[in-house]
């Protein structure tokens, strides 16, 4: 079951939740210092409010769960066809809050590189977890979500590269959302890259099950200075599932973060991208391609705040839409006071496929600072008819022919994907969604 805007803290003692919270993270062995921040995140929730999304309402959507906090070992077989079998890949896999895989090769391990659950983490490395989680980059304060993520934490990972460590092979992390159960997921991956280092992370998240449960998955990136972090993500959660998700990265000075996304679920999805130009000469490229079928909603915020001397932001998102589906995109670009010479550019574009479906791209210039340059674009229409009557007039049936100008529509932000194999993944995950929502 899920509530509305109201919670658990709102519709019950809070103090009877505190007892819940931790009566659950003692059996789970959890330290006492994350204990404490979970109950700080409970009072928080009651006082906090539901993030906002400009030009965009969603306050009937289920994103909280009635569900107290739990631990509950998942089926690892429900990964079974999902996961690729290789044992050369550095990966690791978790199915609910199960973690069933970890490869990470013992030459990076001697290294110092981390590659676990966020709760081993917690036991393991608790300095490390003190100093990062929740604390420089996502605070549980922001908004009622980001504390009932906290409140109710229930699955993780958590990676850290030290300073000069390169690492060339791509690290997957396969999530698995258990909805053969009733219970939240609440998901949070942290990303450690300190000076120095470079890494690309390639993040995949599936739903097995079909009982409607809320995701709040978050994601925190801290680039320290020199730092270069490719980060993707294929998302492909199921049409039950309500997502909230939060990605953010705190990037140093002449460091790089490139974010590559394919937002591919199938329910409604809320969502807020960040990358916080901290230090000179920093440098984040937020890519985002987005596919909505059926009466699916999804509103996106895009932003990339200019904070360091010399930084430079690109935002460049692609949407495309099928029957009766909404999207919303915000490109938001933001230079602060005192960041001389920073670039900032943003495109945001729509396709719609269908007279019926609604989609809208609003390019958001906040700028507080003269010597710089910024540009933005904007584009929100059906397709061009003489490119579908060129192709249909050479034998190519309507439904090719479609998938065909998506493509081409999609293409300046695929091709720019630098990973080849992420690349290979979002077309195969695209295909299917284009096939399961063309209906004629």
């Amino acid at each position: 079951m899920t509530l509305d805007v109201q919670t658990l803290a709102d519709q019950l003692d809070v103090q009877t939740l505190a007892d819940q919270i931790e009566e659950v993270s003692h059996q789970h062995g959890e330290p006492y210092t994350l204990l404490d921040r979970r109950l700080e995140a409970l009072q928080l929730m009651a006082d906090q409010k539901m993030p906002t999304i400009p030009r965009y309402h969603f306050e009937d959507w289920p994103l909280l769960s009635d569900q107290p906090l739990t631990f509950e070992d998942s089926d690892p077989h429900l990964a079974d066809g999902l996961v690729d079998q290789d044992s050369d890949v550095i990966r690791i896999v978790q199915v609910g809050q199960t973690t069933t895989e970890v490869q990470l090769p013992e030459e990076l391990r001697q290294q110092g590189v981390i590659l676990t659950d966020i709760f081993s983490a917690a036991r393991i490395h608790p300095r490390l977890i003190e100093r990062f989680f929740m604390d420089r980059v996502v605070k549980p304060g922001e908004n009622k979500l980001t504390a009932a993520h906290l409140a109710f934490l229930n699955a993780g990972v958590f990676l850290y590269v030290p300073k000069g460590v390169e690492i060339a092979t791509p690290i997957e992390a396969e999530i698995i959302q258990d909805a053969t159960k009733d219970q939240p997921l609440n998901s949070h991956l942290l990303i450690v890259a300190e000076a120095q280092s470079k890494v690309h992370f390639l993040q995949h998240l599936q739903t097995v099950g079909e009982r409607p449960a809320p995701a709040n998955m978050m994601v925190e990136i801290v680039a320290q200075e020199g730092s270069n972090v490719a980060f993707s993500s294929l998302d492909e959660m199921g049409a039950n599932t309500h997502v909230y998700f939060k990605r953010r990265a705190n990037i140093g000075r002449d460091a790089h973060v490139e974010w590559a996304v394919g937002l591919m679920n199938d329910g409604n999805t809320l969502g807020d991208m960040d990358s916080e130009l901290i230090g000179q000469g920093g440098y984040a490229d937020a890519k985002v391609i987005a596919v909505t079928t059926s009466s699916q909603l999804m509103a996106v915020n895009n932003r990339v705040t200019n904070r360091g001397k010399q930084t430079t932001s690109l935002i460049n998102q692609r949407g495309v839409l099928l029957e009766k589906s909404e999207l919303i995109f915000n490109g938001i670009g933001q230079i602060i006071h005192g960041a001389h010479g920073a670039k900032a550019d943003q495109q945001n574009r729509v396709l719609m496929m269908s007279g019926d479906a609604h989609g809208d791209a609003n390019p958001i210039l906040l700028i507080d600072e003269n010597d710089v340059v910024a540009g933005h674009a904007a584009s929100v229409g059906p397709v061009d008819p003489e490119q579908m009557y060129y192709l249909m007039s050479r034998g190519i049936d309507r439904a090719t022919a479609e998938r065909m100008v998506i493509r081409g529509f999609l293409g300046s932000v695929l091709n720019a994907i630098p990973a080849k194999n992420v690349r290979d993944k979002l077309v195969a995950i695209l295909e299917r969604k284009l096939a399961d929502g063309q209906k004629y």
